[in-house]
């Protein structure tokens, strides 16, 4: 949380004692993002100050299971199911608006029994790349902006999603991009959720209608990159209940809806000299600096084998297609969205790169340290880039992976990227998402059972 990064144990208690806390929800985010932990009463968070869980907690597909006979998996994660020890992170205490007792919440770091980070847990991952950062006196900026969709709560797995009803009493039906009183038809729920991001202190700062029915956009300020991780993987969980109150779901899925656009996280990236403050991104002129260029001569190269990072599931690729707002290769632009990485107009300051590659199903603390283990590669081996893009990149040839599987397989053959995020990690990584695709592929669809049921 960026206004309490300074946050000691003892400021934690005194907070507690402010907000009359009774209980401690004790969250680590998991591979997939989703919060696990333990619900502690608030005199045994204060007497133990931690908590201990599974390692394989960290370790398990978005549907509960783990890989079996993966020999790198087994030498990551141990057989004997061991504990980890997970430890709260201060700066990120922070209420949990719709619960009804005073109730806070509080991100952990998970540690082995050696006092050592777990190295392949998604906090951890994102530190490793900080580090290599800070090391050669840099550092990141980030600032995300994420799409989600508002959809009528579907009871039923089989049935494709519908828009919500709004104020008006109908659903959406048609695209209504940038429009006000398409957002104002979902009034009581957004004035719930600012009221929580405010009573959580996360930096929201834009809401908007995107292009799909239904589609919303929330702006984040930018700031130090594991402070944004913390508020987007917060956000994601208050929205969610926020939108339950309100009989609708929130779905941050790639693509939920068929005939609609899919959803992305768009990451804002700049480097700044550490003891400066200056944007390394420009010269003194003004001009992009040759850092600038590097870095996105990084994205370019190493982007298409973190792409198993940036889209996660097999429903991430029907994202990734020509024409549905979304880019499918790695080209390079001014003031172009039809480009994987786009660079906004801007002060010299404010020089900045949009990665827009990056699905909202990815997990932050993932997405930020991919993204900037691409940039960081790009800067320490000085790479260049193509020229830019001046036209659209819609019509260019695919350069990203178009399915799980191919990306699986750049992934574990690079060899650059697995040392700057860790190669534990790449191993737990791809294992769980390799028995994620097989658990797929055991389902058939509506779409094979309609056309090869009596057709071939």
């Amino acid at each position: 949380m960026v206004l309490r990064q300074n946050f000691t144990d003892s400021d934690m208690d005194l907070y507690l004692n402010e907000k009359r806390v009774t209980e401690i929800e004790c969250l680590v985010p998991d591979l997939t993002g989703v919060a696990r932990g333990k619900i502690l009463p608030r005199f045994k968070f204060t007497d133990e100050r931690g908590m201990r869980i599974p390692e394989a907690v960290l370790g398990m597909t978005v549907t509960g299971n783990h890989p079996s006979g993966d020999a790198a998996y087994e030498r990551a994660i141990s057989t004997l199911d061991r504990d980890m020890i997970l430890k709260p992170d201060p700066a990120t205490i922070t209420m949990v608006p719709w619960a009804a007792d005073p109730t806070a919440q509080v991100i952990h770091d998970c540690f082995f029994a050696d006092g050592t980070l777990v190295d392949f847990a998604p906090r951890s991952v994102l530190r490793r790349v900080l580090k290599l950062y800070a090391e050669r006196g840099w550092s990141p900026v980030i600032g995300p902006e994420l799409e989600f969709y508002l959809t009528a709560q579907n009871m039923d797995p089989n049935q494709p999603l519908k828009s919500p009803v709004g104020r008006s009493g109908r659903a959406e039906t048609s695209r209504q991009i940038y429009s006000i009183d398409a957002v104002n038809e979902f009034d009581p729920l957004f004035e719930d959720i600012y009221d929580y991001c405010e009573l959580m202190q996360l930096d929201v700062d834009t809401l908007i209608h995107e292009i799909g029915a239904g589609q919303m956009g929330i702006d984040f300020l930018h700031g130090d990159p594991l402070g944004m991780a913390d508020n987007v993987f917060y956000f994601k969980r208050t929205l969610r209940e926020a939108a339950l109150k309100h009989n609708m779901y929130a779905t941050f899925m790639a693509k939920p809806m068929a005939a609609e656009p899919g959803s992305a996280m768009h990451v804002h990236q700049s480097v700044m000299d550490t003891q400066s403050g200056q944007n390394l991104f420009s010269n003194p002129d003004g001009s992009p600096s040759r850092a600038f260029y590097h870095y996105v001569g990084g994205l370019q190269r190493y982007m298409p084998s973190a792409m198993a990072l940036a889209a996660p599931y097999v429903n991430s690729y029907r994202r990734i297609v020509r024409h549905t707002y979304a880019p499918v290769n790695v080209q390079w632009g001014m003031d172009n969205r039809t480009v994987g990485f786009r660079v906004p107009n801007s002060r010299p300051a404010d020089r900045r790169i949009e990665n827009r590659v990056i699905g909202a199903d990815a997990n932050p603390y993932l997405a930020f340290a991919l993204t900037l283990a691409c940039g960081y590669l790009g800067m320490a081996e000085q790479l260049e880039p193509t020229d830019a893009t001046g036209s659209s990149a819609q019509h260019l040839d695919f350069e990203l992976p178009q399915g799980l599987p191919e990306a699986l397989k750049m992934l574990r053959a690079e060899d650059k990227l697995a040392e700057v995020l860790g190669q534990r990690f790449i191993d737990v990584y791809a294992a769980i998402k390799e028995q994620e695709h097989m658990e797929f592929m055991t389902v058939i669809s509506p779409w094979e059972r309609e056309h090869l049921l009596l057709h071939v």
